[in-house]
């Protein structure tokens, strides 16, 4: 499984999964229902077109026998379109009654398809291109339309308007006598009438409806899956977090179970090592005196003796402070006075090292804690600063308080942390010098630790160890 950090890093696996499958099905949806709408509006304004185009066509009807055939038929006693001036007369009469209705083309059939009435004069006589509908609507009797489209719906989606014509109404409706001339059909055929509307605007009208409802539905739809991929990142960072503190708290418990075996043993073997080792600095001092006031040509020799006993015991010291920590005792202090405290023993040894101390301090350096821990934590500091530099260099001590808590912050010229091994030189028996414990930040962080105190580890913009020590409120 991969693990983002806390603060936002690359989302889990499953997040990605989840994230995308519900955009799917998200946009899915909403594509289907828009789709469904749009059916249903196309659906809609067809039976619309279709109702308008029956009662157009049914006008007609009763408009070419009532101001037509019967007229003709009373006038000329029988019905002949070759005739000019019959034609003319049922010519007005339909353009007059389809006035405004958007009516393109209009034809009257026979029985046999035979085209017997066009707005354009030169088709009568001729045979249709629509037999086969015409034959249809003979035999059945009833209203049909079809809608003619000229531009595919799925380019007309994408066009900002549609030319005059681009979809139109084709219809086909029998021409009905409203009453019978001959007494035998109360109703009889006269042809059948086929007309084509220009439904093109009307089309356009529901277009833009349908470009609404798929805008809506597709901004809809996004905005629900930022506001789901919203709450998923806030779990999932919630959940990186609890398993990076989880992890954290894991670590710990393994760090602090090795170190107490480890501390169990090492307080065992310094115990056994520091009685006989007390006899062995006491009884070398003995005989260093005695030697240096005898002259004797061993006195080198029993000041490397004694010197490295002494050393050797201090060591033992730290291991023993490090497995039996002492628990602090939490009275106000004065960190300031601690600090000069430590300046000022380690003068001679800044003296012989060409090493300069810095102290910037604030007006407020009050805390709580044990005055001698704290010095010793102090001492281990620069002590380690001291050692880093190896020579001429800067030490600066600048302490300040913020919100309450005191922020003490050292500074050397020295090489600096190595970034490799920043995260370790807090652990017991880590070093990188030739000679020593290890003990020393492991001894620091301890005693940080106990009163409660953050200590960071860093390098300085310019080079150098950087420590800001921060003391709770």
């Amino acid at each position: 499984m991969q693990i983002s950090d806390a603060d936002g890093g690359k989302p889990l696996q499953f997040v990605k999964v989840i994230s995308w499958t519900l955009l799917v099905i998200i946009l899915s949806f909403s594509l289907l229902l828009s789709l469904f709408i749009s059916k249903y509006a196309e659906q809609t304004l067809l039976e619309k077109q279709e109702a308008f185009a029956l009662l157009l066509a049914e006008n007609v009807s009763h408009q070419l026998f009532s101001r037509f055939v019967i007229p003709t038929v009373v006038k000329f006693g029988h019905i002949q379109l070759r005739n000019d001036d019959q034609y003319k007369a049922m010519d007005k009469v339909i353009r007059s009654t389809i006035h405004s209705f958007h009516v393109s083309t209009l034809r009257i059939y026979d029985a046999k398809g035979t085209v017997i009435y066009s707005m354009e004069k030169d088709e009568i006589g001729k045979p249709g291109n629509a037999i086969y509908k015409v034959t249809e609507t003979w035999e059945s009797k009833d209203f049909s339309a079809e809608i003619l489209a000229r531009v595919s719906k799925i380019a007309a989606l994408f066009m900002v308007d549609l030319k005059p014509g681009s979809m139109t109404l084709r219809a086909y409706n029998p021409l009905r006598a409203e009453r019978s001339l001959t007494n035998i059909d109360r109703n009889p055929i006269m042809g059948i009438l086929e007309f084509e509307q220009d439904i093109t605007n009307d089309y356009l009208s529901m277009l833009n409806f349908e470009r609404l409802v798929i805008a809506f539905s597709l901004v809809t739809s996004l905005v629900l899956f930022f506001l789901v991929l919203t709450v998923l990142r806030r779990a999932e960072r919630l959940s990186n977090k609890q398993l990076k503190e989880k992890e954290k708290l894991i670590f710990e418990l393994q760090q602090q179970e090795k170190l107490a075996g480890m501390g169990r043993m090492v307080a065992g073997v310094a115990h056994e090592i520091r009685n006989p080792l007390g006899i062995i600095c006491s009884s070398s001092e003995l005989i260093l005196k005695r030697a240096k006031k005898e002259g004797s040509s061993s006195t080198r020799i029993l000041e490397a003796l004694h010197e490295e006993a002494k050393r050797l015991s201090r060591t033992v010291t730290e291991f023993l402070d490090y497995a039996r920590p002492k628990k602090p005792s939490m009275l106000p202090v004065k960190v300031d006075s601690i600090l000069e405290q430590v300046s000022i023993f380690m003068e001679p040894e800044c003296e012989k090292l060409g090493v300069t101390i810095e102290r910037k301090y604030c007006d407020d350096m009050s805390a709580k804690g044990d005055k001698d821990l704290l010095y010793r934590a102090f001492y281990n500091l620069v002590a380690n600063a001291l050692q880093a530099m190896n020579g001429d260099g800067e030490l600066s001590i600048n302490a300040a308080r913020g919100h309450g808590r005191l922020h003490v912050i050292l500074l050397d010229t020295g090489p600096g942390f190595s970034p490799e091994h920043l995260d370790q030189v807090r652990d017991p028996f880590f070093t990188t010098k030739d000679s020593g414990t290890g003990l020393g930040l492991a001894l620091v962080s301890t005693i940080f630790e106990s009163h409660g105190i953050e200590m960071h580890l860093s390098n300085g913009e310019n080079g150098g160890a950087r420590i800001d020590v921060i003391f709770p409120a």
